[in-house]
């Protein structure tokens, strides 16, 4: 699989997950909220913290359908009005941008339009989002792929063959840096429709960083994701579940995110490099509980050792149970008491 560097970070299999704070839209337009995502992003170990680039005139009509769970989120107001209001503009965004290079962390946002394009290239991201629901946006995909710089594409809602169009347009470009997440657009999903093995069949066919992009209310499904060889991860993140807007509820909050990016940190430990091999200690371990041949009874120097003259004990520090017909016919070379561990010199072969 092909490495994908974000500015000083290394998004593939060598390294741990990736981590992105998605900040969305939990900042519920306001710019102080905003700030303190990018903090406690950074505070918690994320690897970025990531938001949203839109004005609502090229985000939809006013008449246009909406999901449920931002019907929800709007509450009495439309949901024209109610994406209005949440928008950050430009001058917002180079604040944020700033605040995030500040404290040390990766900007990375989603554009949902040329001019948002244009603001974040403007700013200088080091990547870029294309949200599920733009993945047959082919325009606004190979604008943004025109920039030439690493693209993370979500796949809610999409078929394979959507999903391959979008990568071509953006190799169609010249642009290689590719990595894609799995998704469900839903909010949450039913564990039965979160189909992780699709991060498998996207794997194979592109050879590319490959993550999931997690709507699900806990994190059992980003650190299976993580356990199936994720290497980024997405998830909503909020200061609180409690406050409002469409995405709170299903985010994670400062202490369960923090717990996600440890507990991803340890699964990609625990899965190795795949060779089936003792580990150092394990092979002192072994010293203790490993089996070696030993004397059942008192063997005289002279005497034919036999199969009845033998058992196998701990420790494993003499000669191993593997090794018996090397042993059995042997002659002893000296007395061997019961219950010794029978070593190779003690033995005439």
């Amino acid at each position: 699989m092909r490495e994908i560097k974000i500015n000083d970070k290394v998004v593939g299999e060598v390294n741990s997950p990736y981590i992105i704070a998605e900040a969305g839209i939990n900042h519920n337009g306001d710019i102080e909220i905003a700030k303190e995502l990018i903090r406690k992003a950074k505070e918690i170990g994320a690897d970025a913290v990531k938001f949203q680039s839109f004005t609502v005139d090229c985000m939809m009509t006013k008449d246009a359908a909406s999901a449920a769970h931002l019907e929800a989120g709007a509450g009495k107001e439309d949901v024209y009005s109610f994406v209005k209001r949440i928008s950050l503009d430009e001058e917002a965004h180079k604040e944020l941008f700033n605040l995030a290079k500040e404290v040390g962390i990766e900007f990375i946002s989603t554009p949902f339009s040329f001019k948002t394009v244009d603001w974040l290239e403007n700013l200088g991201v080091a990547a870029y989002k294309i949200a599920s629901m733009d993945l047959n946006n082919l325009p606004l995909i190979e604008y943004v792929a025109k920039k030439n710089k690493p693209m993370i594409l979500s796949t809610g809602m999409g078929t394979l063959a959507e999903v391959d169009n979008a990568v071509q347009t953006i190799y169609g470009t010249g642009n290689q840096q590719v990595m894609l997440l799995h998704c469900v657009s839903l909010y949450p999903p039913l564990d039965e429709d979160i189909n992780l093995k699709a991060m498998d069949t996207l794997r194979e066919i592109y050879n590319c960083p490959m993550g999931f992009s997690d709507h699900t209310i806990d994190n059992l499904a980003p650190l299976a994701a993580v356990a199936r060889g994720a290497n980024i991860i997405e998830k909503h993140f909020t200061l609180d579940r409690n406050m409002p807007g469409p995405d709170q509820a299903g985010s994670g909050d400062p202490e369960s995110f923090k717990q996600l990016i440890e507990e991803a940190k340890r699964i990609h430990k625990s899965i190795g490099d795949g060779s089936k091999k003792p580990v150092l200690k394990e092979k002192e371990m072994s010293k203790n509980f490993r089996r070696s041949i030993v004397s059942l009874i008192d063997i005289p120097e002279g005497n034919i050792i036999t199969e009845e003259m033998i058992t196998y004990k701990r420790p494993g520090t003499g000669i191993s149970p593997v090794d018996k017909s090397w042993v059995i016919g042997a002659k002893a070379r000296k007395n061997i008491k019961a219950d010794t561990v029978i070593q190779k010199e003690y033995l005439i072969g």
